[in-house]
């Protein structure tokens, strides 16, 4: 990981989305995946989003592109990556859940199988808790690349933190403090934050040194 945020080069998602859902298909007509793209990128860009906007986006198909070989459906990975913030309000508790029924939704009429289609909105699912069962190569390498943020350098990590900060504005300091402590300490408490080898060897370390500083800096007074 880098030590400072560099911008993400989200032009390219058009025919990212195009090649995956392409390749989803396997064969099967559809029709034009462009319009698709359009909804979900005007969903990731919604003006409530800090954190979770298409560069969050970028990076987390980025970590898949990384970790492709665990994944025993990389395409199912991708499509999954899509949808797993398309539906984000920070004040509501069901967004993973919708944003899989927007998945089951729109799949199939996008020419994607039923099977594929489950597994996408399985995976959705699973980022509510980031905790895949073993051997499950699909939700390793999605949750995985959702999580490898943890392990960014300390400006990355002080950008992501405070744009989390930013998506949550409308909160007071101090239950936003007793909130973001609340879940630093549960993924202090995995086992295993990365559960690929390569997350475990290259992110592992630095993502739990990273959530216990800020879980320190949350209980310093004065400090956000």
């Amino acid at each position: 990981m880098t030590d400072s945020p560099r911008p993400r080069d989200t032009r390219a998602l058009p025919d990212r989305w195009r090649d995956t859902l392409l390749a989803a298909r396997s064969g099967a007509p559809g029709p034009d995946p462009l319009p698709y793209a359009e909804n979900l990128l005007v969903r990731w860009a919604e003006p409530q989003r800090h954190y979770h906007t298409t560069a969050h986006l970028t990076a987390v198909l980025d970590r898949i592109d990384t970790l492709a070989g665990y994944a025993a459906d990389v395409h199912a990975v991708r499509l999954a990556a899509w949808f797993h913030d398309a539906v984000y309000r920070p004040d509501r508790t069901e967004n993973e859940e919708r944003s899989a029924a927007l998945a089951e939704r729109a799949l199939p009429e996008a020419g994607v199988g039923e099977a594929v289609t489950a597994e996408v909105a399985r995976l959705v699912r699973l980022t509510v808790t980031h905790d895949p069962a073993e051997g499950d190569g699909n939700g390793e390498v999605l949750c995985d690349a959702d999580l490898a943020v943890l392990a960014g350098g300390p400006e990355a990590y002080a950008a992501y933190a405070a744009q989390v900060r930013e998506e949550y504005g409308f909160v007071p300091d101090e239950a936003f403090r007793a909130g973001r402590a609340a879940v630093l300490r549960q993924l202090l408490a995995l086992p295993r934050l990365f559960r690929t080898p390569y997350g475990a060897a290259e992110w592992e370390a630095r993502a739990r040194h990273n959530l216990a500083t800020e879980l320190e800096l949350l209980g310093s007074p004065g400090l956000q």
